[in-house]
């Protein structure tokens, strides 16, 4: 067992062999000029700043034998899993499912949808579709989880406010311990991000616990764990 001494509320402990870093939704879309969130009128340079950290810590999780799972939120081409209340935000035609600079606009298998370069994904490593907000929400992701054995998330992408915490929630009702990582994480908003990590932490941790990625760094094995048969 390990565990990140300097998080809050308290001390985080997890079993390598049972935890799996989460990576929300970092996708172009998102992080890039042109996406939706730009077409929004949002500073896409507020989320970009996570990418360093979370390059490190994804290659230190890759070195320890963590589980890594990526996600990412986008529509099929019909859009029939978007319902009008999410498709109607943002200005028209820089909707979901409209024409960009990087493709329909959250659209599966768009250049757009898919996740930025610095942290693409490992032959091997799940990624996860979604339509909604949260990670769960018509997916196969608790499945995946179950299978693998796995009771604890190190939880890093985007945004904060949004998908990030929604994910927390939904997986604090199934039962697992979530550090959402600070620096791993981010909002087009600095005062929502600021909140909304207080409250995950808030109440001795009523949705988890908050830590540095560099807090996690110093503790992860630098070789392989094995993975849980139990």
């Amino acid at each position: 067992m390990l565990t990140v001494a300097a998080a809050r509320p308290i001390p985080y402990t997890f079993d390598p062999a049972t935890t799996a870093l989460l990576v929300i939704d970092m996708q172009r879309d998102f992080l890039e000029p042109g996406g939706f969130g730009e077409s929004l009128g949002n500073d896409v340079g507020q989320l970009r700043r996570t990418i360093a950290p979370l390059t490190r810590l994804l290659a230190a999780a890759r070195a320890a034998g963590l589980t890594v799972v990526h996600t990412r939120e986008g529509h099929l081409p019909d859009l029939s899993d978007c319902p009008p209340a999410k498709l109607n935000r943002g200005l028209p035609s820089k909707r979901i499912g409209d024409p960009g600079p990087k493709g329909r606009i959250l659209v599966r298998g768009e250049y757009g949808h898919d996740i930025v370069d610095e942290l693409a994904p490992l032959p091997g490593e799940p990624v996860v579709d979604k339509p909604g907000k949260g990670a769960f929400h018509a997916t196969g992701l608790d499945a995946l989880l179950t299978e693998r054995t796995i009771h604890s998330l190190l939880v890093t992408g985007v945004t904060t406010e949004v998908c990030v915490h929604t994910t927390v929630r939904e997986a604090n009702d199934r039962g697992y311990e979530c550090l959402v990582l600070a620096d791993c994480v981010g909002s087009y908003f600095p005062e929502f991000h600021r909140v909304g990590l207080d409250m995950i932490a808030a109440q001795g941790g009523i949705f988890g616990w908050v830590a540095d990625s560099t807090d996690v760094l110093a503790v992860l094995p630098t070789t392989p764990v094995l993975q849980s048969s139990s």
